[in-house]
């Protein structure tokens, strides 16, 4: 009976060990899993497609916003003319710089037509000036914050994934768990075909978690560290366009 035993043990571990058995199996833990651990995976599930999605699309939102916020510093620094520089922002309209310029030349237009002057561009003589170079920083200031708003959105739920998702899984855990001390007690066996079941439910639904928020803790901390230097880039831009503005027009 021994021999018997160690013979059907090996014929499982050979099983498990298959090509395509340990993937056969969990497919089948989880079909035949409780309603509420399926419903645990279900919801770990649309986590993570939700935070893959975010993180795709932002990967190539952030690429796309940086190739053009570097064609912007080209033009910007090559033109002499304000004007010159609001003629390609359509163009790159995807770069962060754009609405950062474009606030400030609105303000400052706003602020030479108040003076009588041509707005945005080196003036003729007489020499227009403004009125405020604190009212052109707010608007800058402004500017930049709506733009680090634009480049956060749908970010912080890749940290809302990488925080929750582990507890819910924690939650299936315990559930399977719960799961095998109740097929214990129903049977009155502590044998491994009564208990594994749960413990596989169990661990499954850990391992579910782990693989919603791994991915999403180092997504998010490289996304914002991508807008921090974004932003970083916007406070540059707007200390070289006020030096512009305070140089022309004061």
């Amino acid at each position: 009976m021994r021999t018997l035993g160690y013979l059907a043990l090996a014929l499982q571990v050979q099983d498990a060990a298959a090509p395509g058995g340990v993937g056969s199996n969990v497919l089948r833990l989880v079909a035949h899993s409780s309603p509420v651990a399926q419903f645990v995976l279900l919801v770990l599930a649309l986590f993570s497609v939700v935070s893959w999605g975010i993180t795709f699309y932002k990967l190539w939102t952030f690429h796309r916003a940086g190739r053009q916020s570097k064609a912007f510093l080209d033009v910007f620094r090559k033109s002499n003319r304000f004007s010159e520089v609001q003629a390609v922002c359509k163009t790159l309209g995807e770069s962060p710089l754009v609405g950062v310029f474009q606030a400030g030349y609105a303000e400052l237009n706003a602020q030479l037509r108040h003076a009588g002057g041509p707005g945005g561009d080196p003036p003729a003589s007489p020499h227009p000036t403004m009125h405020s170079i604190q009212a052109l920083d707010r608007a800058l200031l402004r500017a930049s914050a709506l733009e680090v708003d634009k480049l956060e959105d749908r970010v912080p739920f890749l940290a809302t994934t990488a925080s929750i998702t582990p507890f819910i899984g924690l939650f299936g855990t315990v559930w399977g768990i719960i799961n095998a001390f109740d097929s214990i007690g129903q049977t009155a066996s502590t044998s491994l075909a009564v208990v594994a079941p749960g413990i596989a439910e169990a661990l499954i639904a850990t391992a579910a978690g782990l693989f919603a928020a791994i991915p999403a803790v180092y997504f998010y901390n490289r996304l914002a560290h991508q807008v921090k230097l974004f932003a970083t880039q916007m406070d540059d831009f707007s200390l070289e366009f006020l030096n512009i503005a305070e140089r022309n027009f004061t």
